[in-house]
């Protein structure tokens, strides 16, 4: 892992984060990784951490919007408690790449739970309270940024959701 110069951090995506980051007063957290993260494991791998501590940012569609679950590494998305959490009046269904990238401007593996495109409904998994540091994905597969889960809800606006998830 390193944070020095590298093209990764100029990636139009990371750079997206890491000025959402510093405009939160966050700094540059960014953290590039020798290995791909595109997946909870492989993050939780080449960080040294806990699967669960891994952010993931979960994009979903309900009647055409995208909504967003962000759910602990080592739990599933319960979409129906989903919906019920987020006052949707039905259940969401995975959304496609197309409105992913559409909502968030970042790709399938690399989605960020900040620097959104425009400002989608957050739901955010109540299990990450578990960790005190938490990592997200930073808009590319082998860039992170730690957190905590009072700063996920923070910066994201997110709801605090219990029961969205199983594990």
């Amino acid at each position: 892992m390193s944070a020095t110069a590298d093209p990764i951090l100029e990636h139009p995506s990371v750079r997206r984060v890491r000025e959402a980051l510093r405009n939160l007063g966050a700094g540059d957290r960014v953290i590039v990784l020798s290995d791909s993260a595109r997946t909870a494991q492989q993050a939780a791998d080449a960080l040294g951490c806990p699967v669960g501590a891994i952010v993931k940012s979960l994009v979903f569609a309900h009647e055409g919007k995208p909504v967003m679950a962000l759910v602990a590494g080592d739990r599933q998305c319960d979409l129906a408690a989903l919906g019920q959490a987020l006052g949707l009046g039905g259940t969401p269904k995975r959304a496609d790449a197309d409105l992913v990238r559409q909502a968030t401007g970042f790709a399938i593996g690399g989605v960020s739970p900040l620097g959104h495109l425009e400002r989608l409904p957050i739901a955010v998994d109540a299990s990450l309270k578990r960790f005190e540091t938490l990592h997200a994905a930073a808009g590319h597969p082998h860039a992170v940024f730690p957190l905590s889960y009072r700063e996920l809800l923070d910066w994201t606006g997110g709801k605090e959701a219990v029961g969205i998830s199983q594990g």
